[in-house]
This record gives structure tokens, C-alpha cells and sequence, in this order.
């Protein structure tokens, strides 16, 4: 019973792989998805469905609300727009619903087979929020606290790396 598992790995491997050979940014942050959701359902798999729920949301919902704030930043105009709509083809979707088809065929199979007794696919135990809260806030407060500082600085980064000064046509209007 350890398809499902081998199944995610190599979804969240071959995403991986889109994402870093991909040249248009809107593919690859696709397959970045694709990648994160299936190392989600790994973890689900292996009995950490809070650390699962987490990377869905922090991970997936985070890349997103970035990509958009990122778009928004670079003002983008009617120009890549147009371009956006040739490059997005039935081709370019083929990829993404192929590996979400083998997502949702591992979901199918736990949602069918007895996933919720306590016998797990492969963890000894299930790990909850209160065991990682625990954790994080004692034991690793410190890394908590650097990843928060460090998070924080590559925002203001991005802000000022992105920020255009306005050009002497744009004051004109």
C-alpha cells in the first residue's frame, strides 16, 4: 500500500523539475503548485495531516497572494495581457491536469479505503497541532523568530527592487 505515496513523490518531483526548467513564469509558478499540493498530500500520507493542511495553506496560498502582489508591482499593461493569452494554450493545461488527475486518483483511493482509523499508510503516530506548536515554540523559537526576520527583509527588498520611479511621459498625464 505504498502506491499513493510513490505516486505524490514522483508528481512533487516531476512539478519540481517544470519549475526550474520552465521559462515562462506563470508555467512555473503552475507546476510550483502542482509540486506544493503534492507534497501536501505526502504528508498526509505519512500520517501529518496538520503539516499537510499547513502546506496548502501557508505554501500554496502564499505563492499565490505573492504572485498576485508581484503583478500588481510591476504594473503590467495591455501588452502582456496580449501575450499572456497566446502563450496560455490547451498544451500549456495539459501538464497541470495530468498531475492533478493523479492527485485526485491517490484522494479517491483514501477517501475510499479506511484512511481515518488509526492505522496509518506509513507514520507510526499521528502528528498534531499541538505537538508542533509545542515544538516550534520551545525548542526552535529561535529559527521561528529568524525565518520571521529574514522573511521580513526579502519583503522590503522585493519592494524597493521592484518599485519603478515614474517616468517624465507618465507625470505629464
Amino acid at each position: 500500500m505504498m502506491w499513493p505515496f510513490y505516486l505524490m513523490a514522483l508528481v512533487a518531483i516531476v512539478s519540481t523539475i517544470r519549475v526550474v526548467t520552465n521559462t515562462n513564469p506563470v508555467h512555473a509558478l503552475l507546476s510550483l503548485i502542482v509540486s506544493l499540493l503534492a507534497v501536501a498530500g505526502m504528508f498526509m500520507i505519512v500520517g501529518a495531516p496538520f503539516a499537510g493542511a499547513l502546506e496548502i495553506i501557508v505554501y500554496a496560498g502564499a505563492i499565490m497572494v505573492l504572485f498576485v502582489f508581484v503583478v500588481m508591482m510591476l504594473n503590467l499593461g495591455q501588452q502582456t495581457v496580449e501575450q499572456e493569452s497566446k502563450w496560455l494554450t490547451s498544451s500549456a493545461w495539459a501538464y497541470p491536469a495530468l498531475m492533478s488527475f493523479l492527485m485526485g486518483l491517490v484522494l479517491v483511493w483514501m477517501l475510499g479505503s479506511d484512511y481515518t482509523k488509526a492505522s496509518l499508510v506509513m507514520g507510526a503516530e499521528v502528528v498534531g497541532p499541538k505537538a508542533v506548536g509545542t515544538a516550534l515554540f520551545t525548542q526552535y523559537l529561535l529559527l521561528v523568530e529568524v525565518a520571521a526576520m529574514l522573511l521580513l527583509g526579502a519583503l522590503v527588498a522585493a519592494f524597493h527592487l521592484g518599485k519603478r520611479e515614474p517616468s517624465a511621459e507618465e507625470e505629464k498625464e
